[in-house]
């Protein structure tokens, strides 16, 4: 069994039975807390996070399917896997309408209690991939993602810009049965109109004008694997109506094409925006809306997760200090303590931005809360500190492209009293471009919020 940071709670009054359980555990290699009974288990929970309770049915005063309802409403989404006598299989059933995974006939074998455990139990606190899941929100979060993954659910992860949806999406992928196949990503806001049906669906040669060959559009590519549609509330209500077709009838047709691609894919749908006000509104469609909501998926922000703040920055600056020269470089109790302190209104993009500034502003071993730059805007009768002008110097220098097309984007859109339609005509760009890279900048910090 993979080794896992977080413990087995396991609750037997049995003296003997508790101490098998146990040994069976450690020679597994697994960490755990063995209590002997309800209120003891209660006790436990309540003093640090388990991946997985493994609970007798008889046990007094409290017997397990007590245990089990007080677990689901303090704790929801935690597994619950009972252990039962063949006399008591009518509690069993019970007990899984009260919510819990699965149950074991007692005598049983040890592998069959570490397969249960193996397969019930809650992900790790960090998967290797970005998962980092320390605050109960997140630890809910990751729970009900690795549930709805082992369906073929579509699923709609809703969320503000920067908490990490796509991160949400790679997880369920991960942890499905189409984890061998692709992960095809495509950020609806992110592409041109007129480019984004040939990108979705394809095309043949000879289409459109510049189409020299055939081309698989996202769908196909995702074939036999799980498709990301991002931000899709920017998708144009046009292009929703076909897209509602090919979730329909599962095969989609490339532009230009007579013959339709049969679909073997999962989707996953996101969006930062409020669902059912952009149908109220009529910018997308209710049968779209319906056939995307079948499961959905809230995700917290990062200021709901705060214990989550600290462990990300972390992987942050052993990620990025890596990449700039900067191994060993740690964060002081001052800094962590200033992170987890503040409202994170860009979310996890917004503290990846924050640690890969604080990353070139310190010169030693330590990052410090003044390397953070958290600290409210000087006023202009306040001379700003030496870190802010090192900051603002180095935003004045201009290297690349991106840099030049924000400057260019901002400086029309001054130019032009703040006027989106009038930016998008002298831009030549569509209006959900122009809302998607402002909404970038803001993440980024270069606008106002």
């Amino acid at each position: 069994m993979a080794e896992h940071s977080l413990p087995v709670l396991v609750v037997e009054d049995d003296p003997s039975l508790r101490e098998a359980i146990g040994d069976t555990l450690e020679l597994a290699g697994r960490a755990y807390v063995a209590v002997d009974g309800g209120e003891a288990a209660l006790k436990a929970l309540a003093e640090q996070a388990f991946s997985i309770v493994v609970s007798d049915v008889r046990m007094m005063p409290m017997d397990g399917i007590a245990l089990l309802k007080e677990i689901r409403a303090r704790l929801p989404h935690l597994p619950v896997v009972l252990m039962t006598a063949y006399a008591e299989v009518d509690k069993a059933v019970d007990a899984m309408r009260s919510g819990a995974c699965d149950f074991l006939l007692k005598p049983f074998e040890p592998q069959a209690l570490l397969a249960h455990i193996g397969k019930y139990e809650l992900p790790d606190s960090d998967d290797g991939a970005g998962v980092i899941a320390i605050d109960p929100a997140s630890r809910e979060l990751f729970a009900i993602a690795q549930r709805v993954a082992q369906t073929d659910a579509t699923v709609l992860l809703t969320g503000e810009s920067g908490v990490g949806k796509e991160v949400v999406a790679r997880f369920i992928h991960r942890h499905s049965a189409r984890k061998s196949g692709p992960f095809v990503a495509i950020n609806c806001a992110a592409i041109p109109d007129s480019l984004l049906e040939a990108t979705l669906f394809g095309y043949e040669k000879g289409a459109f004008t510049g189409a020299q060959q055939a081309q698989a559009g996202k769908f196909e590519q995702a074939q036999d694997g799980t498709l990301l549609l991002d931000e899709v509330t920017e998708m144009p209500m046009g292009l929703q109506a076909k897209l509602l077709r090919v979730l329909q009838e599962r095969e989609v047709e490339r532009v230009g094409g007579k013959k339709p691609v049969p679909l073997n894919i999962r989707i996953v749908a996101t969006s930062n925006r409020d669902m059912a006000e952009a149908v109220a509104k009529g910018v997308f469609r209710e049968d779209l809306y319906y056939r995307l909501n079948v499961f959905p998926v809230a995700i917290p922000a990062l200021r709901q997760r705060r214990e989550d703040i600290v462990a990300i920055a972390r992987h942050f600056v052993v990620e990025h200090g890596g990449r700039l020269g900067r191994a060993g470089v740690v964060l002081s109790p001052a800094a962590e303590a200033t992170l987890t302190a503040h409202d994170w209104p860009g979310n996890v993009r917004e503290l990846e931005n924050v640690i890969q500034r604080a990353l070139i502003l310190s010169t030693g071993a330590v990052i410090g809360p003044e390397h953070l730059m958290l600290a409210p805007r000087p006023t202009a009768a306040v001379a700003p500190s030496a870190a802010t002008v090192v900051l603002q110097e180095a935003e004045k220098k201009v290297d690349n492209m991106k840099d030049l097309e924000r400057e260019h984007i901002l400086r029309t859109l001054a130019e032009v009293g703040g006027s989106r339609k009038a930016a998008v005509e002298r831009l030549g760009i569509s209006e959900r471009t122009l809302r998607y890279k402002l909404q970038q900048y803001r993440d980024e910090g270069y606008l106002e919020s």
